[in-house]
């Protein structure tokens, strides 16, 4: 039997000799792991790059053992959902600056998920549309343009 993804977290966490408590909920079709730590700081790491490096590892330990598993999103105290509310509200003023001057605009370099979470914040926007290169770096610019 495959373990959970609560139960993968919840077995890096205790390795790693964290005191936590976990909750499982659903947002937009998404299992998202809440953890709850008096560590919470040590957990987000400098910028949030330890949860993003805790998230890659739940995802590609659950996704070996299924690889139709859904994505999992490891936050620590609401600080991605805080984060990602931030990221796409200024997202979405970047995107009247291309409304009003018909210019495309770029943004600073976004990691995977967070392009991803442009990307979705625009995909049915009738005005403005975003497109990012194909290459394979870690981080890349999103490119603002209007839509025609």
């Amino acid at each position: 039997m495959n373990p959970s993804p609560l139960e993968t977290l919840d077995t890096l966490l205790g390795y790693l000799g964290f005191a936590f408590r976990v909750e499982e909920q659903n947002r937009d079709g998404n299992i998202v792991l809440q953890v709850y730590t008096s560590d919470a700081e040590i957990l987000l790491g400098h910028h949030g790059q330890t949860l993003e490096d805790l998230q890659y590892l739940v995802n590609r330990l659950v996704l070996a053992k299924d690889p139709k598993a859904p994505r999992i999103v490891v936050d620590v105290e609401h600080h991605r959902a805080m984060r990602d509310d931030a990221m796409v509200a200024s997202m979405r003023q970047l995107a009247e600056g291309v409304r009003h001057s018909g210019r495309a605009v770029q943004t600073e370099l976004l990691n995977s998920y967070d392009r991803r979470l442009v990307h979705n914040a625009f995909k049915d926007d009738p005005e403005v549309m975003t497109w990012s290169p194909q290459e394979d770096a870690r981080t890349k610019r999103i490119t603002l343009k209007p839509r025609r």
